[in-house]
């Protein structure tokens, strides 16, 4: 189902360094690069906080303005994905008290992340696409703390240190929240998946 964080992860590229480097020097057209190598990312990581796949390309661009615009405050020294992180995480909270204040609650689904329904529908594809479908409506019961530490675990890929340094907690604490959120997931989808199980079982006997 999910694996644990593998450590340690590479240090950040020479390549991405250089760009950076050359960003603090009044360079834009260097920051295209660090643009397409984290965009998804954090295309996704807005999406997990928004829940709703519109905003989170404007929240996302919004939060790349954001860090050049302080890009001389970046120390070259320091991976360069967790400084973005908390950049991107302010303008979701920031997006989602307008949100609130406006009211504007609606979401488009056609356009949300595929989490809305219930899983199990008699109507879902293949095993494959259910059980990804079961995930992401399981990541959508649990707490805001533990559905974030999972999503840079487990979607975004980051090592315990990568995480700590993206939520500014230590290490340790990253380990024993990482467990919780792991457990607390594991209840939402043991149910889903034993009934899974029985449906298929049952077809089977038919």
């Amino acid at each position: 189902m999910v694996e644990a964080s593998k450590e340690p992860r590479s240090e950040p590229c020479e390549d991405e360094v250089r760009a950076l480097a050359a960003c603090q020097q009044g360079d834009r057209g260097a920051y295209e690069l660090i643009v397409k190598r984290y965009g998804a990312r954090a295309i996704g990581v807005a999406r997990a906080i928004m829940r709703d796949a519109n905003l989170a390309e404007d929240v996302a661009q919004e939060a790349f303005v954001r860090a050049y615009r302080a890009i001389k405050r970046f120390r070259l020294t320091e991976p360069f994905y967790p400084w973005l992180y908390r950049i991107l995480k302010n303008c979701c909270f920031t997006a989602l008290k307008k949100r609130a204040r406006s009211r504007a609650v609606s979401l488009d689904a056609e356009n949300a992340p595929p989490i809305a329904g219930k899983p199990n529908d008699p109507s879902a594809a293949a095993s494959r696409s259910e059980l990804k479908t079961q995930v992401h409506w399981a990541m959508t019961q649990v707490s805001d703390h533990h559905r974030e530490i999972l999503h840079l675990s487990h979607f975004d890929g980051l090592a315990y240190k990568e995480i700590a340094a993206c939520l500014e907690i230590p290490i340790g604490t990253v380990m024993s929240r990482l467990w919780a959120a792991r457990r607390a997931l594991k209840k939402v989808l043991e149910p889903l998946l034993n009934d899974a199980g029985t449906k298929e079982s049952g077809s089977s006997d038919d």
